[in-house]
């Protein structure tokens, strides 16, 4: 091609309006290129279009390979978590002996802004949108006794403050028994607690909270719930009194009261295990199963970012953010950790290796869902097709 131009250039310079005319079109018809193009080229003497613009590349098929195993081991999680999340996932994994990185390619991780891990992940992005459904129903006359948490004395700046939400497994229809989830997060660090529930029950619920107490680091607080009537009980209000845990529920009609655990019943359970519909008991022990997995990943290999500041400018609302943690590294600064439990969480750490706790998650999310109940007319549909076969066998 650079032939081709150098070879016609000096005849198209020379010659005159007419003839650059039909130089022009045979440059085209040959080349396939657009006509400012050629003009371009045969004109001013540049290189052709196939060289890129701009400033060279800089990382290497090397280096983004590296990134979307990363990337991968991290969950998926977008770049304003992952890049500040890189040096620690390097070294975790370094130690592991899961990754083996030359000192160049090291560099250029570590270097990377948000921007370039947006840019050299998109080819590997994949955005799967599912709604789910809502089943809260309003609690009784008690939640007038239960005071909504914008009045109430709420200690957001230390663990132990946690909103509870429940996520139900019903499939695409709320007929019937089926499973759920039992969702918490605190406030302040971010740490996750999921556990399976039989049913929505008043006593189930209470139960699975007292569960994810006896599991948290730290102690438990206060409880902020919606207005469900699977919270809004005279057992889970008379729980709280007894143990001095303070409960609190959010404005009616108000999601954003609970923006906490809105988000983690999204990145955490339904991204996780899905809109499927379960009811048995050994659906149940698995999904426990599982969130005995996905608490440890979670909590210390998946960073979170708090909210800071909110300001708006008529229409506009402009938010910023922290810099992105794992909720292990944010409870690890709090003065209401003791050493004994600060020694224990530390030790469970250097234990830990995600790519180990991705891969048994990976197997156990594909064993929960063989369970899946399936409607009865796809039920009857596999019936018949298999005594059909049977038949022609």
């Amino acid at each position: 091609m650079r032939e081709y131009v150098e070879a016609i250039r000096e005849r198209y310079r020379r010659a005159g309006r007419p003839g650059k005319r039909l130089l022009l079109d045979d440059f085209v018809r040959v080349t396939g290129y657009h006509r400012k193009t050629g003009v371009r080229l045969l004109g001013e003497g540049k290189k052709g279009p196939g060289r890129r613009r701009g400033r060279p590349r800089r990382y290497g098929a090397e280096a983004a390979g590296a990134l979307k195993e990363l990337w991968e081991v991290a969950g998926c999680i977008c770049s304003r978590r992952l890049q500040p999340f890189l040096p620690e996932l390097v070294e975790v994994l370094a130690r592991k002996g899961r990754l083996a990185l030359s000192t160049e390619v090291r560099e250029q991780l570590l270097a990377m802004s948000p921007s370039t891990v947006d840019r050299l992940l998109r080819p590997y992005r994949r955005q799967v949108r599912r709604r789910g459904m809502s089943t809260t129903k309003p609690g009784s006359m008690l939640k007038r006794s239960i005071p909504i948490r914008t009045f109430s004395d709420w200690e957001e700046g230390r663990p132990g403050f946690l909103e509870v939400d429940l996520v139900v497994h019903c499939g695409e229809s709320t007929e019937g028994f089926y499973l759920s989830t039992l969702n918490t997060v605190d406030v302040h660090t971010g740490w996750v607690e999921c556990h399976g529930v039989w049913g929505k029950g008043q006593d189930k619920v209470r139960g699975a909270i007292h569960q994810v107490r006896k599991r948290l680091p730290f102690a438990l607080l206060g409880l902020d719930s919606d207005n469900g009537s699977e919270f809004i009980n005279h057992e889970l209000k008379q729980y709280c009194e007894r143990e001095k845990i303070t409960f609190t529920r959010s404005r009616p009609y108000k999601k954003n009261d609970s923006a906490h655990v809105e988000q983690k019943n999204w990145t955490v359970v339904r991204q996780q295990v899905g809109y499927d519909r379960y009811s048995s008991r050994e659906a149940l022990e698995q999904l426990n199963h599982i969130y005995s997995l996905l608490r440890l990943y979670v909590n210390f290999f998946q960073p979170v970012m708090k909210l800071m500041q909110k300001t708006r400018t008529g229409a506009r609302v402009r938010k910023v953010y922290d810099t992105a943690r794992t909720p292990y590294r944010r409870l690890l600064e709090s003065a209401d950790l003791s050493p004994v439990k600060r020694q224990e969480l530390a030790d469970l750490y250097l234990s830990l290796d995600p790519t180990v706790l991705r891969t048994q998650l990976d197997r156990a999310l594909d064993h929960l869902w063989t369970m899946v109940d399936r409607p009865r007319a796809q039920e009857a549909s596999v019936t018949a097709l298999m005594r059909q076969a049977s038949v022609v066998g």
